[in-house]
């Protein structure tokens, strides 16, 4: 599974968003009929809703999932770094996001200028997570950091990382 990390170092996803991990878990995202692979390329248009992501694991451990965008504003100066655009808890394993609970609404990606990262990271929880204390909503979604989240709540190293690219479409190419 090591070569899995690969396009995450080479996308400085690794490194720009999260640490050096091991995947241990496989989460399959999907826009549509749209499988996402590391460093895809995905038009706005398509992700306009959330993606369907499929979890393994045992329905008995939790998930938490968060997609960010490490590019916001633009890519040559990132100074809303990270963008966030989704965060779930308490997913089960061997299921799906619509299983957990929402605590930030899902976002689709509307990158400004440039071509935006838009990355998936999912964690294994240690315990369930109570909704409200200790699980409050971000002030704002610019600038959050996925580090420090998974610090704050005890969450470790990411189990699987997934990320597309995207940049801005013209307007009279929109779907």
């Amino acid at each position: 599974m090591a070569s899995c990390v690969d396009p995450l170092v080479v996308g400085r996803v690794i490194g720009e968003v999260v640490d050096l991990f091991v995947p241990t878990m496989s989460m399959s995202v999907n826009y549509g009929s749209k499988h996402v692979n590391n460093g895809c390329d995905m038009k706005p248009s398509m992700a306009i809703n959330p993606p369907t992501v499929q979890i393994t694991g045992r329905g008995s451990d939790l998930y938490t999932l968060v997609m960010t965008d490490p590019d916001a504003p633009s890519p040559s100066e990132p100074t809303m770094r990270e963008w966030l655009h989704w965060v779930v808890v308490n997913i089960p394993g061997g299921t799906d996001p619509s299983q957990g609970e929402e605590v930030v609404p899902y976002m689709g990606p509307r990158p400004p200028v440039g071509i935006h990262r838009y990355v998936l990271v999912l964690f294994q929880q240690k315990s369930r997570f109570s909704m409200g204390i200790g699980l409050s909503l971000p002030a704002s979604r610019a600038n959050f950091n996925t580090r420090a989240f998974a610090a704050q709540r005890d969450l470790g190293l990411p189990v699987a990382v997934v990320y597309f690219n995207a940049q801005k479409e013209p307007a009279n190419r929109r779907r």
